[in-house]
């Protein structure tokens, strides 16, 4: 084989070897591509199975819509807190959006949370939480954070414990006790917190929040039906939450009807007609009046009482001495 032919063989191979990596590469540039593609469609089919209480849950102190005088408070002094009240109302979420605005995207490494379905009893305390709060890291300054979420349900013999830890490791740790009853944590741990009351969200806060939800979410609903889902939420943002994406997935149009068909509660036309017939009825007809509203909308007892007790406030041409007879009935009977 002379020389020329061996350079044409050479060159040959040369562009043979060239256009196998350009097409490797093009491949893999799709494959890349394709990669990505499934990755952000998995992170929107996540979102899009996601329930809504955690989907919006505020990030920053900024997303929250209510307590601005607690989330006010300055980070650098924090203290010790006891945030109590019913649930709902923004306590985890606003210890949670704190811990992000102290640490940054470290956060989870510097804060320690503990729920209920956890083991919080005196082992834990011991063992999980002593250590934790008896070390620090070594490129971070500043003070951890732990967080006890539904402390209320922790044993007597846990929060004797607790308030030793809470002294002794103060320079490291903040310690952030979150309840709904505040009765239910012991004096000793109340003293070595400050507290804060989370009282229930007025209606326009609860209403601005959905007002965003709704038209992220692109949910039909009537105005009688937002009345009625604020109206049975009773300044709970996570139960308003939770009763629009169950209608939402049920219902095509939210309205009224579908609200209280979806939480099973007394819909006002029938406790109207309750009140109404034990003001005019006599009490043979007014028994079989209630007896058959039970069995046929499956409403129980202490519903009815309750809504009866809530629309007695409309009744304003009551007599007092009426009004407190009938109350004192319906404990009775309650």
């Amino acid at each position: 084989m002379d020389e020329d032919e061996i350079m044409t063989d050479v060159a040959a191979a040369s562009s043979t070897a060239s256009a196998f990596d350009s097409f490797n590469t093009k491949k893999s540039k799709g494959k890349s591509t394709e990669t990505k593609d499934s990755h952000s469609a998995n992170n929107a089919a996540s979102d899009a199975t996601l329930p809504w209480v955690e989907k919006y849950r505020p990030v920053t102190l900024d997303d929250l819509v209510s307590h601005k005088d607690i989330t006010s408070t300055n980070e650098n002094r924090l203290p010790h807190m006891l945030l109590y009240g019913p649930p709902g109302t923004g306590k985890t979420s606003t210890i949670l959006a704190c811990a992000r605005k102290l640490y940054g995207p470290m956060w989870k490494s510097m804060t320690m949370e503990l729920n209920a379905s956890d083991d919080r009893g005196i082992d834990v305390v011991r063992e999980q939480i002593k250590n934790f709060a008896s070390t620090r890291k070594i490129f971070s300054s500043g003070f951890k954070l732990i967080i006890l979420d539904e402390a209320d349900m922790m044993t007597q013999t846990a929060q004797n414990a607790l308030r030793r830890v809470v002294e002794k490791y103060t320079r490291n740790v903040r310690f952030c006790i979150i309840c709904n009853y505040v009765s239910k944590i012991i004096p000793a741990l109340q003293s070595r917190c400050t507290r804060f009351r989370f009282g229930p969200l007025e209606t326009s806060q609860v209403e601005s929040r959905l007002e965003h939800i709704i038209q992220a979410e692109s949910v039909n609903i009537t105005p009688e039906g937002k009345n009625a889902l604020l109206s049975l939420s009773k300044g709970d943002m996570r139960r308003a939450l939770n009763i629009l994406q169950a209608c939402h997935a049920g219902y095509e149009i939210v309205d009224q009807d579908a609200i209280y068909n979806c939480t099973g509660q007394p819909h006002p036309n029938d406790i109207h007609a309750v009140m109404t017939s034990l003001f005019n009825d006599d009490f043979t007809k007014a028994y079989s009046t209630i007896s058959l509203l039970k069995t046929m909308k499956g409403m129980a007892l202490q519903d009815i009482l309750t809504e009866v007790y809530n629309s007695m406030e409309i009744y304003d041409d009551l007599p007092d001495n009426a009004r407190v007879y009938i109350l004192d009935k319906i404990a009775d009977v309650e």
